[in-house]
């Protein structure tokens, strides 16, 4: 299997994992070609009594998976694979969540980008917040489509994976995104 493969039967899922482990579930999958992602961001830790600034994982035990869930499955089980991991469920349906390729798209390309200023949003404080849809046109988040809403002060535009995470871009000025339809 191709890792960059676009077969419709490959959805994205997003997994937890137990003990911040997410990079070892990463190594593995990279070593399997499976598509995967975990959002990442910039932070100092000490090591030998020195500060060293590090890419570390923004959301502990949270990984995007991009397989089939008979792979994943399988996976599970598979010998040498000792990480623990278990599905984010949709509580109403009882079954993993799957994420849209366009919605993991706009995800990716706002929190690839591993910008200090980049806010991680828990779904629960975003159930008070509604704003505009819209697409971005301009700058380092352009083609992210979101909500454009105003969080700590600024204005934002905020990709939800509904039930899972939300990343909120930098300040964006209202002339770098354009209101679509819903």
């Amino acid at each position: 299997m191709n890792i960059t493969s676009h077969s419709p039967h490959l959805h994205w899922f997003a997994v937890r994992v137990t003990y911040s482990r997410e990079l070892a579930l990463k190594a593995f999958l990279d070593e399997e070609k499976i598509e995967n992602f975990i959002p990442m961001r910039r932070d100092y830790i000490v090591k030998k009594g020195r500060r060293i600034r590090r890419l570390v994982p923004a959301v502990h035990n949270l990984v995007f998976i991009r397989s089939t869930r008979k792979r994943i499955d399988a996976l599970k089980d598979k010998a040498g694979m000792n990480i623990p991991m278990r599905y984010i469920m949709d509580r109403e349906q009882r079954l993993p969540i799957v994420i849209p390729d366009s919605q993991m798209r706009s995800f990716i390309l706002v929190a690839g980008t591993y910008e200090e200023s980049i806010v991680y949003v828990e779904p629960a404080e975003l159930q008070l917040i509604k704003g505009q849809k819209v697409r971005v046109i301009g700058g380092v988040f352009e083609g992210a489509v979101g909500e454009f809403v105003r969080i700590r002060r600024d204005r934002r535009v905020v990709v939800n994976i509904e039930g899972v995470m939300a990343v909120a871009t930098t300040f964006i000025h209202s002339s770098l995104v354009e209101p679509i339809a819903d």
